[in-house]
């Protein structure tokens, strides 16, 4: 508080010295910014990182169960033999064992209005979608039968 004040009279001794009357001048403390403001597009360095959606595994990986396969928004892989889907679309593996992409036709219950919504003017198109499946490895072979009853 002392060098505010000392401050403050060697400015007013500096405007008396040229005449000026320092009564009249207002002293006020006036708070500027440190940082820019947080909508300046200078100041956006913290990016947002991307969500890194699709498949997980590629095609004839070993997987373990419950390895997670594929995620994804909306349904472009759908779940095969072995494959679990999550409630946010996540595919997983059920059994462990090697993945397989496979592409399958399928057929379309065309009276469904969400069909003919989604599939509109693909009527007489052959449709594929993509299927997720995990084949189990093959169990050993170590049991004889050695009599039978």
């Amino acid at each position: 508080m002392a060098l505010v004040s000392n401050i403050i009279s060697s400015i007013s001794q500096k405007v008396t010295k040229f005449g000026l009357n320092s009564n009249a001048i207002n002293w006020e403390c006036v708070r500027y910014a440190s940082k820019k403001a947080g909508s300046c597009t200078k100041n956006k360095t913290i990016k947002t990182r991307p969500k890194l959606r699709g498949l997980r595994v590629s095609d004839g990986e070993f997987v373990q169960a419950g390895k997670m396969l594929a995620t994804q928004l909306r349904p472009r892989f759908h779940p095969g033999l072995n494959v679990g889907c999550g409630k946010n679309g996540t595919l997983f593996a059920m059994e462990k064992g090697n993945v397989m992409v496979t592409c399958e036709k399928v057929n379309l219950n065309w009276d469904h209005p969400w069909v003919r919504l989604n599939y509109a003017n693909r009527e007489g198109q052959t449709i594929y979608k993509k299927h997720v499946n995990v084949i189990p490895e093959p169990q050993h072979n170590r049991f004889k039968l050695i009599n039978t009853i």
